[in-house]
């Protein structure tokens, strides 16, 4: 895999064999949001033809009957569209979750634990999470968004050029005003990440060692350090969100004042007889309608902007180099003796072991006798696959382990950690095995 990739690449290749699902999902949500555009075209009619004097109700009921028909029809549209981009996300993020814990069991075991469990758990589970919000709901409305307000304007150029022009005028205004939010993201963003994975690995340390803590008496200094580390998380997103609460506001309070430059414009050309009364209701009620789907699109904006971030999360995981091991075993061993022949390997760059020779018959028990720290588990742990040496060769029934796929050394090879870890058995499970 290649790191270098954009987070746009990352995120095709993890939907590729459900693209078809978002494909559907964009043309279902812009179906949907033309719906919901045609009635505000019906009500320009109708206001129309009361303007003309026509004083038929049953016209003006058959067009309200229509306007509630495509109200339907947008809200199931949108339905729709909402149910194939989550049956799709969904699928995607079990995919990518595999993917992550796939990896982890392909790559050394020194990489791993390099890596706090606070950190692991954090990126497989809330941050591969997160992407949900951008895949089920930004595909598809923001494509179908961004379409509506084209189509108005548009439709606002055909009946008149100049009221288009002046429905447009205060959306850049709106629009600088919310890119004063933007302004320090990607750092406040990665801030946030930062303090949330102190927030985790602490949390996972203290109730990990709570035992210790309790015994030693070191609840407190403790507990001190993970309120400290809470506090810290919840101070910048709050901070964050300050900064923010200003321009987000001029952003809200200028983006829908179309009517601010529609109204006064309008009456005058009304008023000037350059444009008719009825022109100019048709062009105030598309107005309204104009800038619903572009704010719908820019509260989508902070979760596209988080997806870089997000991404490089995951990518950082998946691109690690795995164990030098084929997928497939090409040979054997013919038994289960084990050889090593000048192994030399290397926490990281501090080596441990410096040309370890020797010869483990089959049927035989050894003991690897020696002060703590002089590399027995190391031993243990190469010939078990979980790291890779950095010189020499371990062989099992003449076959070099790297020769060997990963599943068939699982198979060969019982390793038992001294650091104990018990998994939640399932009730089922204990009432057929017994539990040694």
């Amino acid at each position: 895999m290649n790191k270098n990739k954009s987070t746009i690449d990352w995120l095709m290749i993890f939907t590729k064999d459900h693209r078809s699902f978002y494909i559907v999902s964009v043309i279902l949500a812009i179906l949907g949001v033309i719906c919901s555009i045609v009635p505000y075209m019906i009500i320009g009619d109708m206001a129309t033809k009361l303007i003309n004097g026509n004083k038929d109700f049953q016209i003006y009921l058959n067009e309200t009957m229509i306007m509630c028909l495509f109200w339907i029809l947008r809200i199931a549209f949108h339905s729709l569209s909402t149910l194939c981009s989550h049956t799709a996300t969904f699928r995607v993020l079990a995919h990518i979750r595999k993917l992550v814990c796939d990896k982890l069991t392909i790559v050394p075991l020194g990489k791993i634990k390099d890596e706090s469990s606070g950190t692991l758990k954090n990126v497989i589970v809330e941050r591969i999470d997160s992407i949900e919000t951008t895949l089920a709901h930004v595909v598809p409305e923001f494509a179908a968004n961004l379409m509506a307000p084209v189509i108005v304007t548009i439709y606002l150029f055909i009946i008149d050029w100049r009221i288009a022009l002046a429905a447009l005028i205060i959306m850049p205004l709106g629009f600088l005003a919310y890119c004063g939010m933007m302004i320090g993201y990607e750092e406040s963003f990665r801030n946030t990440i930062t303090k949330t994975k102190i927030l985790n690995d602490t949390a996972v340390e203290y109730i990990n060692g709570i035992e210790v803590i309790k015994a030693f008496g070191k609840a407190q200094n403790s507990y001190e350090k993970f309120k400290i580390a809470a506090q810290e998380g919840a101070d910048c997103y709050i901070e964050w969100m300050r900064r923010s609460n200003i321009f987000f506001s001029i952003a809200m309070v200028l983006a829908p004042c179309t009517m601010l430059t529609v109204l006064p414009i309008g009456g005058y050309f009304v008023m000037n007889q350059t444009l008719s009364i009825i022109d100019f209701i048709m062009c105030i009620i598309l107005s309204l309608g104009l800038t619903v789907p572009i704010i719908t699109v820019a509260s989508y904006s902070d979760d596209i902007g988080k997806m870089t971030a997000i991404v490089d999360k995951i990518v950082n995981i998946l691109t690690w180099k795995p164990l030098d091991r084929p997928t497939h075993s090409q040979e054997l061993p013919s038994d289960y003796s084990i050889q090593l022949d000048k192994v030399t390997f290397a926490y990281n760059d501090i080596d441990v072991l410096h040309d370890i020779c020797m010869n483990i018959k089959q049927g035989t028990f050894n003991a690897f006798v020696g002060p703590s720290g002089s590399g027995k588990s190391t031993i243990a742990k190469l010939i078990a696959s979980l790291w890779d040496v950095k010189k020499g060769n371990i062989s099992i029934g003449g076959i070099n382990i790297k020769d060997l796929s990963l599943e068939d050394c699982n198979q060969m090879i019982v390793y038992v950690s001294q650091d104990n870890y018990l998994l939640k058995p399932h009730l089922h499970r204990v009432r057929k095995y017994s539990i040694i």
